[in-house]
C-alpha cells in the first residue's frame, strides 16, 4: 500500500483542558493562561483551552471563565471549550469560546459515571445546546467517549458508535471527535472503524482523541491517518486521563506526535524545538515528571559528541 504524507495532520491541542483536569495539584489560573499564551506560539490552529462543567465534578477546571477571559488570541487559533449541557454552553459562549466540545460515551455504563444520566438523556441535552448556539457565532463538535472500548462494559460495537455519528448529524453537529478514552484501540480496529466514519464524515470535521494507556497511541494515529483521517488530539508532556475511567492516564504526547510526523514527513506546522522547551518546563509547573518520551531523549538529530577515549583507539 503506499501512503499520500503531503497531506498535513492537524493536531489540536488538549492539555489545558484534558491535560490539567486530574492533576492532584491547584494550578493557577495564571499558570493555565500563561501556558495556552506560550502554545499559542506554537504554530497550532486549535487549542482546547478548558471546560465549563461543574466545579464539584471537575474542581481542578473551575476557573474556565477567567482562563478564557485572560488569554492572548492568534487570528487563526480556534480555541475551545468542553461543556456538558446547556449551562455550560452558556458560560463557555460568554467567555467567548470559538468551539464547543459536547461529550457523551457510547457506554451506556461509562455515561452514568461521567455525565451522571444516559445517553439518550445526554442526546436530548444536546439538542438544548444545539438550538441556544444557533443564535451564536460558535462552532459544535460531539465526542464519542469509549469509542474503542469501556472499562466496565468491554468492546463496544461499531454499528453503535455509527449510530451515534448520526444521531449527532441529525441534532446539527457536524464535526465528531471518536475518543479512545481508555486506550482501547488497537490499529486495526482503529483502521476499519474510521474507514466507516468517514463515508458519514468529512475528513476536516473528524478528529481521534488516542489514549497511550497500553502503548498504542502512535501506531493509532498512523492507522487513522493512512485511511483518511487528519485531525489528532494530543497533550503536551502526555498529560491527562479522564477521572471517570479507571486506568486511563496519559493522551498521547504532543510532542512524540510532531517528533513522529517529522521523521516520516508529514507536514504538522508545528515547532518541534519550541514544543520541547515547554514540555520541558511541566515538572516544575505540576511537581512530577511526565510519560513523554522525545523531551527526555531528544530528537534523532540531537547528536552528542563522541566519548574521548575514541580518540586514543
Amino acid at each position: 500500500m503506499t501512503h499520500d504524507y503531503s497531506d498535513a495532520l492537524i493536531v489540536q491541542e488538549v492539555s489545558p483542558r484534558d491535560g490539567l483536569q486530574i492533576e492532584p495539584t491547584w494550578v493557577e489560573t495564571t499558570d493555565k493562561i500563561a501556558l495556552i499564551d506560550q502554545l499559542s506560539l506554537a504554530g497550532f490552529s486549535r487549542i482546547e483551552a478548558g471546560s465549563f462543567v461543574s466545579p464539584k465534578a471537575i474542581a481542578a477546571l473551575r476557573d474556565g471563565e477567567q482562563v478564557f477571559q485572560g488569554i492572548i488570541r492568534h487570528p487563526g487559533i480556534i480555541y475551545v471549550a468542553l461543556i456538558p449541557n446547556l449551562k455550560g454552553a452558556q458560560r463557555a459562549i460568554e467567555s467567548r469560546a470559538d468551539e464547543l466540545n459536547l461529550v457523551m460515551s457510547a457506554s451506556q455504563t461509562h455515561n452514568l459515571a461521567n455525565m451522571r444520566m444516559r445517553c439518550e438523556a445526554s442526546l436530548t441535552a444536546f439538542g438544548d445546546v444545539v438550538s441556544f448556539a444557533g443564535d451564536h457565532p460558535v462552532r459544535l463538535n460531539g465526542s464519542i467517549a469509549t469509542t474503542f472500548g469501556c472499562p466496565f462494559e468491554g468492546r463496544i460495537d461499531e454499528d453503535r458508535v455509527l449510530q451515534l455519528v448520526d444521531a449527532y448529524q441529525a441534532l446539527g453537529i457536524q464535526s465528531v471527535t471518536l475518543a479512545d478514552t481508555t486506550g482501547m484501540a488497537n490499529p486495526r480496529q482503529v483502521e476499519r472503524l474510521v474507514k466507516r466514519v468517514l463515508e458519514r464524515v468529512s475528513a476536516d470535521h473528524l478528529t481521534l482523541h488516542f489514549h497511550n494507556t497500553r502503548g498504542l497511541g502512535l501506531c493509532n494515529v498512523l492507522a487513522a491517518y493512512e485511511v483518511g483521517a487528519r485531525r489528532f488530539d494530543a497533550a503536551l508532556g502526555g498529560l491527562g486521563g479522564c477521572p471517570f475511567a479507571p486506568g486511563a492516564s496519559g493522551n498521547i504526547c504532543t510532542e512524540d506526535l510532531v517528533n513522529l510526523c517529522d521523521e516520516v514527513g508529514i507536514e504538522t506546522g508545528i515547532d518541534l524545538p519550541y514544543l520541547l522547551r515547554l514540555s520541558r518546563q511541566l515538572p516544575a509547573l505540576l511537581g512530577h515528571e511526565l510519560p513523554g518520551q522525545v523531551a527526555k531523549a531528544g530528537r534523532n538529530c540531537d547528536l552528542h559528541p563522541p566519548p574521548g577515549y575514541i580518540a586514543t583507539l
